[in-house]
């Protein structure tokens, strides 16, 4: 069977029943399977649903984004910021391995800057409401790219 590209509605929620974030009223998300573009626990009940299903979906931290880690805890000097001002809650780019992640400032206190590169969602389990929109074959181009289009699946780049 061909790859699929599935366009969803979802409701996320966390474990006390308290809104985090929704697609509705918006434009449904897309992720082509296979190519890790949405968390991995999600993914799996997604590829079990056909158009207009709906389910609730429960994704265990391990199956979302991973257990908090302490170790992506650290104290940085101010001076090493590209701007002066840092405060709680900016959220700065730093490469690390070859990779790009997400960092935001947890403290600032003394010329020293806390930061934190867990995922905002780390050591979370998330409690999703989902519902199926569209499903298809993924176009050569998007197998190409490794990512889904929106639509038809045409997009340039």
């Amino acid at each position: 069977m061909a790859q699929q590209v599935i366009s969803f509605h979802y409701d996320l929620k966390d474990d006390k029943g308290q809104m985090i974030e929704s697609s509705r009223g918006t434009e449904p998300m897309a992720f082509m399977e296979g190519v890790g573009q949405i968390i991995p626990g999600l993914e799996k009940a997604l590829l079990e649903l056909a158009v207009g299903q709906s389910k609730d979906v429960f994704v265990a931290c391990e199956d979302a984004y991973g257990p908090y880690d302490q170790t992506l805890i650290a104290n940085v000097p101010a001076g090493q910021f590209p701007t002066p001002n840092v405060k709680e809650g900016d959220v700065f780019q730093v490469e690390r391995e070859g990779a790009i992640r997400l960092v935001t400032v947890v403290e600032v206190k003394d010329g020293t800057v806390t930061i934190d590169a867990n995922h905002p969602m780390a050591g979370r389990s998330l409690n999703f409401t989902v519902e199926i929109v569209t499903r298809r074959d993924a176009t050569p181009e998007e197998l190409s790219h490794g990512h889904a289009h929106s639509g038809d699946g045409h997009h340039h780049h």
